[in-house]
């Protein structure tokens, strides 16, 4: 997330805005209040910050000294009021959530729990001279292009909070039947039409254990049928569950905080052809996490497979870093022993794995090296939140980056794209503030570069898309239409234009909605649009916005 989203976080506004001291400010030392508040944090606020680093919102070691005690309460009630009330705010900054289903005892444990964990300022975290301010000072220009969308209905509501649908991933059932899938982080998966979603299967339901708060990724966070599903019946999820739910598969240090678990299942259904999902489960492995974000977002196999290539029937599983960096544990993600920060390939019909659950293949990279994980097909990431197979074959894996850039990668077999040591084309420095990028002047070590990026002048966090290849829109031919979750804006490049360490040239759409020239922003009437994509049977492109759960066809381009 950029620097600018992060001063839409009121922590950041405590730190830039006004410094004068209001150390006379009293928060409750009492212990049972700061518990309470310890409780509420983890809920409402631990997936954008933390104590150590920044991560989505600023981090909250010093942040108590800026502001007055009432003036924070009627901030975290009501972040846009009180910002709207300010004549010193910048304007175009961003507001965090509301909290306002919190009562102001509530709000007031929070700051007595963020009071109990205010430290001295930490040298390590001070600004580098020599950090880039603007480590891609060209724009994304926009494109003559205008894409025509057109809205066709709002997914159910499974909120009264915003986003109301956290409609997320779009599956096209490999057969036949061509079949199409749309499901909600909540745990809910739909049959999808133009016309209508209908419900397929209900998570909650089926695994009582099931979790999808505090939100940011949590809960179903991706789905896979496998290519023989009509004959063998067999599905796969990735869920999350809370902390030592079960003792994990993949873990690390017990002095390191786990905050949730991610869980890797295999799922038979005695009817493929059924139009509600019933089956039997069994745990392939399970993953803890330091925080609620970068967790296990994509599982797929490639569509391009076919039964007699070495990939066929093969499970692509994208692990983040779980927020080990900005946290404090860069060790975690940066050890290739570990599974943390890589793209996983793995046979789920096989029992080599150390847990006996799955098969780790042959031709994996680091099967028998020894000193890599053997589940790892390439590593490097920060959150590889979605993997895609283009029509001619390229493995694209999106990236979504830390405070200063977005990256789509070619994913190759045994390649290292950095992080926690890279951010896009640029060093980062995960033992100092990691707010900062540098030039790469001077460096030895050397990773593969993405094959298209763009910093936090231009967006905030990249949302994964697809090549056009229906035929109804010829001046989409070939293209790669992406966007960002939180402005909205479409983006694209040219699918022949993505290639290996080589950096794409990207363009920005116009765009126009239901007939009139608009934005995504506009529409949703909030600053973060929650901007998804998803394609189709026969390759057309859908956008939809988790914050209010529209729907919308790509129908047109002039």
């Amino acid at each position: 997330m950029s620097t600018k989203f992060l001063k839409t976080v009121f922590v950041t506004i405590l730190f830039t805005q006004f410094q004068n001291s209001f150390s006379q400010n009293k928060y409750s030392l009492d212990s049972k209040n700061i518990a309470k508040g310890k409780e509420i944090f983890e809920v409402q606020c631990a997936a954008c910050h933390s104590f150590t680093q920044n991560g989505i919102g600023p981090e909250l070691s010093q942040t108590l000294k800026k502001r007055d005690k009432n003036w924070l309460i009627s901030y975290l009630k009501n972040p846009q009021k009180t910002m709207a009330a300010e004549p010193n705010f910048d304007k175009r900054v961003i507001a965090m959530p509301a909290f306002a289903h919190l009562q102001k005892l509530e709000v007031e444990n929070i700051l007595a729990f963020i009071n109990s964990r205010q430290a001295k300022p930490d040298p390590r975290k001070e600004l580098s001279p020599d950090g880039l301010k603007n480590p891609i000072p060209e724009p994304i220009k926009k494109s003559e292009l205008t894409l025509k969308l057109k809205y066709l209905y709002t997914a159910p509501a499974t909120s009264d909070k915003i986003p109301l649908a956290r409609i997320n991933t779009m599956v096209v059932l490999n057969d036949a039947t061509k079949k199409v899938f749309l499901s909600d982080l909540r745990g809910l998966v739909y049959h999808f039409s133009e016309k209508e979603l209908k419900p397929y299967l209900d998570f909650q339901k089926m695994v009582p254990e099931f979790i999808h708060v505090p939100g940011l990724a949590t809960g179903l966070g991706s789905y896979a049928f496998h290519p023989d599903f009509s004959q063998n019946g067999l599905f796969y999820t990735a869920h999350t569950e809370k902390a030592h739910s079960k003792k994990a598969d993949f873990g690390y240090a017990d002095s390191v905080k786990v905050t949730l678990q991610w869980v890797l299942s295999e799922w038979k259904t005695a009817n493929p052809e059924s139009n509600i999902f019933e089956g039997k489960r069994r745990e392939l492995f399970r993953v803890n996490m330091v925080s609620q974000i970068h967790g296990m977002q994509e599982i797929t196999f490639n569509p391009h497979a076919k039964p007699s290539d070495e990939d066929y029937g093969l499970l692509y599983v994208g692990i983040g870093d779980g927020g080990s960096s900005e946290n404090g544990y860069p060790f975690i993600c940066d050890n290739p022993k570990n599974i943390w920060s890589s793209v996983l390939r793995i046979n789920p019909s096989g029992n080599n794995s150390q847990n006996g659950n799955y098969g780790i293949p042959e031709t994996n990279p680091f099967k028998t090296d020894g000193q890599f994980a053997g589940e790892v097909f390439c590593r490097g990431f920060r959150n590889p939140n979605r993997i895609y197979w283009t029509p001619d074959g390229k493995m694209i894996i999106s990236d979504i980056g830390h405070i200063n850039v977005e990256e789509l990668n070619i994913g190759q077999k045994g390649l290292d794209y950095g992080w926690p040591y890279r951010e896009g084309t640029f060093i980062i420095k995960p033992e100092a503030n990691m707010k900062q990028v540098f030039d790469l002047k001077g460096n030895t070590k050397s990773y593969t570069w993405p094959s298209a990026q763009y910093d936090h002048d231009e967006g905030n966090a990249i949302s994964a898309g697809y090549v056009y290849s229906a035929n109804e829109i010829p001046a989409l031919k070939g293209k790669y239409i992406f966007g960002d979750v939180v402005n909205g804006k479409i983006l694209f490049v040219e699918n022949k234009d993505l290639n290996l360490g080589q950096i794409a040239n990207i363009q920005e759409f116009n765009l126009e909605i239901d007939g009139k020239i608009d934005n995504f922003r506009n529409i949703c009437k909030n600053n973060k649009t929650d901007l998804r994509f998803g394609q189709g049977a026969n390759g057309e492109i859908y956008a939809y916005t988790k914050t209010d759960g529209r729907i919308y066809a790509v129908v047109g381009c002039e």
